[in-house]
């Protein structure tokens, strides 16, 4: 089963992952949510719509904009919208 590991901890595991360029999207109900808090940042994909941001806070420790997600995407991403990747650190195992 695919885990997303930082700081030693697991902040998200599922058997139904995404892989879309390369970076594994966990569906959002797979994260442990009191490990994330929203931040500010958002980007824009051209195929994919608006990313939003979360901070990962663990033990006192916050990666900042480690995990992002499309809240509402373009049609053609449709199918992993709310879904939510990593990088910055995140090990995904």
């Amino acid at each position: 089963m695919p885990k997303a590991v930082w700081n030693g901890v697991v902040i998200a595991e599922s058997n139904d992952t995404k892989v879309i360029e390369g970076n594994h999207y966990f569906p959002p109900e797979s994260i442990h949510r009191e490990f994330f808090q929203e931040s500010e940042t958002h980007s824009v994909c051209p195929w994919k719509g608006t990313a939003s941001y979360y901070n990962i806070a663990v033990d006192g420790d916050v990666n900042s904009d480690a995990a992002w997600y499309y809240p509402s995407t373009k049609p053609e991403a449709a199918e992993f919208e709310g879904y939510v990747a990593f990088w910055k650190g995140v090990q995904v195992e």
